[in-house]
């Protein structure tokens, strides 16, 4: 018996009846000789940490664009705090930590460039249409490693493409990821905001505060317990009724106050002309994509438009306002 067979073996005398067993995972697009000492979901973990567009997550915006201080989210951190959130609350519920974990970190590889601005402009602009969670389906399938993607699970891409609120996991896990997302953005985003004095703790609604606690410490405690109590035994993940909806209150304080705030937001219209700009562009020259863009068009049958949101949604802030300066921008011209 292998390591990995052991370890598949230790799940069910350990898990809960509702978890996403290893051995049962309704496998992968192509098959593949299984890992001697990883089960399926430990190794779509491993595939996504490597992966390429798990990396440019750190130059990726969460909510505030090019902010000047160390402490900030960015895409990746969320994610990471995601991750652990949902670990905590999966090991809490004897479910598959590892499938919670791979669904978690692969949630957001689509985001793009400058955060939902960016993600709004190429929804509007692109004839078919962008959603991010739609997007991180497409890198793990299609865009990593030169177009042979990572060949997750099915459960792990499940996830990652119902991670938002709209959506319906098939798992247990899937189900935690989703709310942990909106647990994450929500409280780091309050942090930020205080950070960046747009907010004073002392400004959040006084029925949240009291219900959910006054610190982010306090919050994050307060809300992964509630799911942890409401969820144990049953076959769903779910929260008590007044924690939930003082979530979604403080969700609602953070758009009408955070999000949409003239000081906080002021440069996503800039972002947003920069994205619209580089689609045009590249739509016009696609010979100037990278070769395995172009490849994706001529080989695959790609639409030009689907081909050069998969290149912008990829780059990072900082490579997306280079690459604006490069096409855009005139250069000075010097005689030597």
């Amino acid at each position: 018996m292998t390591l990995r067979e052991e370890f598949e073996q230790r799940e069910h005398d350990i898990f809960s009846p509702f978890a996403a067993f290893s051995d049962q995972s309704l496998g992968r697009d192509y098959s593949e000789e299984p890992c001697d000492l990883r089960p399926v979901y430990q190794r779509d973990r491993d595939r996504i940490l490597h992966s390429k567009a798990f990396r440019r997550l750190k130059g990726k915006t969460q909510v505030f664009l090019a902010p000047e201080g160390d402490h900030y989210r960015t895409r990746l951190t969320h994610t990471l705090e995601v991750s652990q959130n949902a670990r905590t609350i999966a090991k809490a519920l004897r479910l598959n930590e590892d499938l919670a974990e791979a669904i978690a970190l692969g949630h957001d590889l689509g985001h793009t460039p400058f955060g939902h601005a960016g993600e709004r402009m190429l929804d509007r602009i692109c004839s078919d249409g962008f959603h991010h969670q739609r997007q991180s389906v497409r890198v793990v399938e299609r865009l990593e490693k030169n177009g042979k993607g990572l060949n997750l699970t099915k459960e792990v891409r499940d996830g990652i493409l119902n991670h938002s609120t709209s959506g319906s996991p098939s798992t247990l896990e899937g189900k935690i990821v989703r709310l942990c997302d909106k647990i994450a953005y929500v409280n780091s985003d309050i942090d930020d905001a205080i950070r960046g004095r747009i907010i004073r703790e002392t400004d959040l609604p006084a029925g949240c505060v009291q219900v959910l606690g006054a610190t982010l410490r306090e919050r994050l405690n307060t809300l992964i317990h509630d799911i942890v109590i409401n969820s144990m035994g049953k076959e769903d993940i779910i929260m008590s009724d007044e924690k939930y909806e003082a979530l979604l209150h403080l969700r609602r304080y953070m758009f009408a106050n955070v999000y949409v705030n003239s000081v906080a937001k002021a440069e996503e219209g800039k972002a947003e002309r920069m994205i619209g700009q580089l689609f045009e562009y590249y739509v016009k020259h696609m010979e100037e994509l990278p070769e395995e863009y172009t490849r994706m068009i001529w080989e695959q049958g790609e639409t030009v438009e689907r081909v050069v949101c998969d290149y912008i949604a990829g780059m990072t802030d900082r490579y997306a306002v280079s690459t604006y300066q490069s096409l855009m921008i005139p250069k000075t011209w010097r005689v030597y």
